[in-house]
């Protein structure tokens, strides 16, 4: 639900905008004024405001009928997201070879803000298996991932992480873990999160050695035991050590992949 305000500028205006589109990602993909009001809590006004900006740039479309779906602008931010986060295919080849190593989820993370966006996947084989959706903003608090992207963190993003933690989650413990992790080369998690799945990361460096993602392996808790995990770790840290020579994104500036589609033009 977003909290309704009398002021509906600036970026609170934004804020309420990307929170109506984000409902859109859910079970429910169409919904009438009357959900969309009820699903946000806003005034039926404000949300018939956020519709109809929404609709002006293509991220909203009007059914006939009432119904408000998903527009098809967003087709444009799809292409553009695969563009900028597209792995070269030889990272690809190296999350399937972990996966074809170890029989368990490999995931690719990145910080954003306050949290971890899972941007590329590869599943693992088994039945019972980890999962978080490409694109899913995850807390930066939990998980081995976690402890992997914040190596580079400053106290002030550790204590803002912390805040949004369970109570027993203080800075100083967070930093302590973080550090394991940079000294250990990789860290572990069980049930941190979620109760019942476990995680281990490695970091993927930049050509500066800067940590710029981070590799896990997720699965069920049942399945990292004491006889596994040593085996996991070699595997996860090679696998952060080959995306490391490899590189991840092109720079800023920089040419697009040699695979990516060639550009189409109008007559």
């Amino acid at each position: 639900m977003v909290s309704d305000d009398s002021g509906d500028t600036g970026v609170r205006s934004v804020t309420r905008a990307l929170d109506l589109l984000a409902l859109f990602d859910g079970p429910d993909r169409v919904f009438t004024v009357r959900e969309l009001t009820d699903a946000t809590g806003l005034a039926k006004t404000t949300v018939l405001r956020l519709v109809a900006t929404l609709e002006l740039r293509g991220l909203l479309w009007n059914h006939p009928d009432g119904h408000v779906c998903a527009g098809p602008g967003l087709l444009r931010w799809a292409s553009l997201g695969r563009a900028a986060w597209e792995l070269p295919a030889a990272a690809r080849d190296v999350m399937r070879g972990l996966v074809a190593e170890t029989a368990e989820t490999a995931n690719l993370y990145v910080r954003s803000a306050t949290a971890r966006v899972c941007v590329a996947k590869e599943e693992g084989p088994q039945n019972l298996r980890h999962h978080v959706p490409v694109g899913q903003p995850v807390p930066l608090w939990a998980g081995a991932a976690s402890k992997i992207l914040l190596q580079d963190g400053d106290p002030a993003l550790l204590a803002r992480v912390a805040a949004l933690a369970p109570a027993d989650t203080t800075p100083e413990a967070l930093a302590d873990q973080v550090a394991a992790a940079a000294r250990d080369g990789y860290a572990i998690s069980h049930g941190e999160r979620e109760l019942g799945v476990s995680g281990i990361a490695a970091p993927v460096r930049d050509s500066e050695g800067r940590v710029t993602a981070a590799i896990a392996l997720g699965g069920p808790t049942v399945r990292f035991t004491a006889e596994c995990i040593p085996g996991f770790v070699s595997a996860v840290a090679a696998a952060g050590a080959r995306m490391s020579d490899i590189g991840l994104f092109p720079p800023p500036g920089g040419a697009a992949p040699q695979d990516a589609a060639p550009q189409e033009t109008e007559d």
